[in-house]
């Protein structure tokens, strides 16, 4: 690996408006509204991070998905990959389970999820 392996974060919630007020309240950011990524599934509503792709570190969002548990364990972590499809393929033998296979998320790449071996949900990006 010749870069940082966390690319993104996602944070679920269930209140939008008291999760904004709560992360801008206590970071002192201004998160900022955009178009979920189009992607297969059911609709999302997020709230960007700051960031900047040149600059070190990771940013993320959150996100408001029906469907998707809030509270702990709701977290959501993605690490960097050259083609997401390749770790995808390796998990299910290592002890883990797909949860979504490489799916497009249009001009962002591409993404796939799982459960590890200890229950929690782990996210793969790639561009390709």
């Amino acid at each position: 690996m010749t870069h940082n392996p966390v690319v993104w974060f996602e944070i679920y919630v269930s209140d939008m408006a008291r999760a904004r007020a709560f992360y801008e309240a206590v970071l002192r950011v201004s998160l900022r509204p955009e178009a979920a990524p189009p992607m297969e599934g059911p609709p999302m509503e997020m709230l960007f991070f700051p960031g900047e792709p040149n600059l070190g570190g990771a940013s993320g969002a959150l996100v408001k998905m029906a469907g998707v548990p809030v509270g702990g364990g709701s977290t959501l972590i993605y690490f960097a990959c050259e083609d997401c499809a390749v770790e995808a393929g390796r998990v299910a033998q290592s002890g883990g389970k797909v949860f979504k296979d490489k799916t497009s998320i249009g001009p962002y790449g591409h993404i796939a999820l799982f459960t590890d071996t200890e229950g929690n949900m782990i996210g793969l990006h790639s561009m390709k």
